[in-house]
């Protein structure tokens, strides 16, 4: 049977008493509790197992009386780090759901919209309203609303629309949670009564929510002797994907490092028919080469391209790693975004070209140019 834990804070601290700015009144909605926090708590064998982490329903108010809760509960063990938090508050004070927020990054807990159900009904959409949408925002994988569950921002508690000196200004806390103030004018599409509800669509692509993918990461690599290298790196749900692009005169070869875990390693070795990498929607190689090897709890394989093809594969928004699996027809794998890391490469891209037959360094820009014939002669153009 699930473990069920239900705590419920004492009366709200007033605002005046708190020192924080008063919050103007929400306007009344269908969906998103608005009593004190109650905080249940999923974490029986069955969640364990499914979820890898133990889930925790949070609704109601948040104010600092809720962030003292959730501490306590870190404190005592009875809620792990690293657990699954889901979300359903349409009142509450921006600044306490910012520390409730840090206490989610600090904690490395997850963020969703969701409201407690025990199975035996089905569940209420969320809200999740102006302090609780800041507190999303400190999680780490931080999932997308889905079906009828909503989040957004009242107008007046965007960034950019709170004084800088105000308790509830944003900008230091998004700049830590890795958020750009700049992505919520393109997730707030929809206004009505003065709250920006954010766009589900677009809050992967704005990185507001990651769905699991922590941002793509590069690193260039150029030991003495060896060949330039450049690792592409992504956490994935927990796992590490890798793709290196490793340069040599004429050609790239790119080698995938595929994280499936320990267990499926040797079950996908032995099943795989085909590896392939894919840019945008153009395999290539798709049925050539060696089949992925095991290495430790990543499978494995290799693939050359030509030189040429090195610089739209660093721009593209899009390069996949696929296998495709005997006997079922969806294939597996993972996919990055090299164009997140343009600027990151470019150490890379010129170490690359640079070891080209036919190089030629590009003229040096710090010497002044040979004046011309007419200007040696009179002195002018």
């Amino acid at each position: 049977m699930p473990v069920s834990i239900v705590l419920r804070g004492a009366k709200l601290l007033s605002i005046a008493a708190a020192g924080l700015l008063a919050l103007p009144a929400l306007a009344k909605s269908s969906s998103g509790a608005t009593g004190p926090l109650s905080v249940h708590i999923r974490s029986d064998r069955m969640t364990l197992r499914m979820a890898k982490a133990p889930q925790a329903y949070l609704a109601g108010t948040i104010n600092d009386q809720a962030v003292a809760q959730i501490r306590q509960l870190l404190d005592s063990g009875k809620l792990d780090p690293g657990a699954d938090i889901y979300l359903d508050s349409s009142t509450g004070d921006v600044a306490a759901g910012m520390a409730l927020g840090q206490l989610f990054r600090n904690a490395r807990f997850n963020t969703h919209l969701g409201t407690w159900h025990t199975g035996k009904a089905p569940a209420l959409p969320a809200t999740c309203l102006d302090a609780c949408a800041y507190a999303y925002l400190g999680g780490v994988y931080r999932w997308s609303p889905s079906g009828g569950d909503r989040i957004g921002l009242r107008e007046n508690l965007l960034p950019g629309h709170v004084p800088a000196s105000s308790p509830q200004a944003p900008d230091a806390y998004l700049e830590a949670m890795g958020v750009q103030p700049a992505d919520f004018a393109q997730a707030s599409g929809l206004v009505v009564n003065g709250t920006a509800w954010w766009n589900t669509d677009k809050l992967a692509s704005t990185r507001i929510a990651n769905n699991g993918r922590l941002p793509l990461e590069a690193s260039y690599r150029k030991a003495p002797g060896a060949p330039p290298s450049l690792l592409l790196s992504q956490v994935v749900r927990g796992r590490q994907n890798q793709v290196t692009l490793q340069c040599a005169p004429g050609h790239i070869t790119l080698t995938a490092h595929y994280a499936v875990g320990a267990e499926r390693t040797s079950l996908l070795v032995a099943r795989t028919m085909y590896a392939y990498f894919e840019t945008g929607d153009q395999a290539w190689q798709q049925h050539a080469g060696e089949r992925p090897h095991a290495d430790g709890d990543a499978l494995v394989f290799s693939r050359q391209m030509p030189f040429a093809q090195l610089v739209p594969v660093l721009q593209s928004g899009s390069l996949g790693v696929w296998l495709e699996i005997t006997g079922s027809p969806v294939r597996v794998g993972f996919w990055v975004a090299p164009s997140q890391t343009w600027l990151s490469a470019q150490p890379f891209l010129a170490d690359c070209q640079a070891l080209q037959p036919g190089y030629v360094p590009p003229r040096d820009s710090g010497k002044p140019a040979k004046p011309s014939f007419w200007r040696r002669v009179f002195g002018r153009h």
